[in-house]
């Protein structure tokens, strides 16, 4: 298997700082072309993992490999594979949005031969071709986080390493940064991204889940979704008071968590009836007191299911 990110007991420990241990014996594998999620809430690990990767940040212990290059012995050889974009912005932004692109073709030594042709190509890419006089500092927060991924590819590297990159930016925006990235990963590129968002982990090919440093699982999203000990239900009554008291005094419902107006309801899937019935419990009992049933329906799993679980036994066991 070629992997182009591997990491085994990958630890770093803050001295002196709040943190402590901010990430502990991480193994994580990630194949050439694969777009991978690392998903976690602030303080899990995931910006200590790709400043490490990136060879920004030194480990305390473990071994990283990009490309098969270790990172502790040969970092200068392992760059030349990396492009990395931060969360925060770091691009120049009294610099035009070509200036930077033609500053970082140079510091990532892109022949004259080549930067031409390279900048032309990301900045249709990237939809900024009609942008390019622009002060980055004057780009709106899509654009920015545009312009810093197309400085991240401007030497054409071969793994990406992206912390948070659709953070602060309105909804359309991150819907096309997502497509671009798409589009790399059919490029050949191996994508590393962080993410707080559910909706994006369903994206990767794989993703691994990380809390207070540790990596508690990995797999793809359909494989996650799948191994729930329990299924999904979707309710909406009104008036809604009524609905969370019912809900509240029913059995077999394991958890219930609100998402808008509608009730997610965890039903254990012992067996294949299990929905079947307690829909059928949950119909009589509202329309016996008179509610308006406005949804009651199976639902499919989603990350955010497997996020919000596994995050909770974590919490239990502590």
């Amino acid at each position: 298997m070629n992997w182009m990110i591997e990491t085994e007991g990958l630890t770093k420990v803050y001295k002196n700082h709040n943190h402590g241990t901010a990430l502990q014996n991480l193994d994580l594998k990630v194949r050439e072309g694969q777009l991978y999620g690392l998903l976690g809430s602030d303080g899990a690990g995931k910006t200590t993992t790709l400043r490490i990767l990136s060879t920004v940040l030194d480990s305390s212990g473990g071994t990283a490999r990009i490309s098969g290059y270790d990172l502790r012995t040969e970092p200068e050889k392992a760059r030349q594979f990396i492009g990395y974009m931060p969360q925060n912005f770091s691009l120049y932004p009294d610099l035009s949005v070509i200036e930077n692109l033609l500053f970082f073709a140079r510091i990532q030594q892109v022949t004259q031969e080549r930067i031409s042709q390279r900048i032309k190509e990301l900045l249709a890419f990237t939809r900024l071709d009609g942008f390019q006089e622009r002060r980055a500092g004057k780009l709106s927060g899509g654009m920015k986080k545009k312009l810093a991924l197309a400085c991240a590819l401007i030497h054409e590297p071969k793994v990406l390493l992206l912390d948070e990159p659709s953070t602060g930016v309105d909804p359309v925006s991150r819907r096309e940064l997502w497509k671009i990235l798409a589009e790399v990963v059919e490029g050949g590129v191996t994508v590393l991204v962080s993410t707080p968002y559910m909706d994006e982990a369903e994206r990767c090919h794989e993703v691994g889940v990380l809390y207070q440093g540790k990596l508690i699982t990995a797999g793809t999203p359909d494989q996650l979704e799948a191994e729930l000990p329990f299924n999904i239900l979707e309710v909406k009554v009104k008036p809604r008071k009524a609905m969370r008291r019912i809900v509240g005094e029913t059995e077999n419902i394991l958890d219930w968590r609100p998402v808008g107006d509608i009730l997610r309801l965890a039903i254990p899937n012992h067996n294949t009836s299990a929905i079947p019935r307690m829909m059928r419990s949950l119909n009589t009992r509202f329309k016996r007191e008179g509610l308006d049933i406005e949804v009651l329906r199976p639902a499919k799993r989603t990350m955010e299911d497997v996020f919000v679980y596994l995050v909770g036994l974590k919490r239990s066991e502590a």
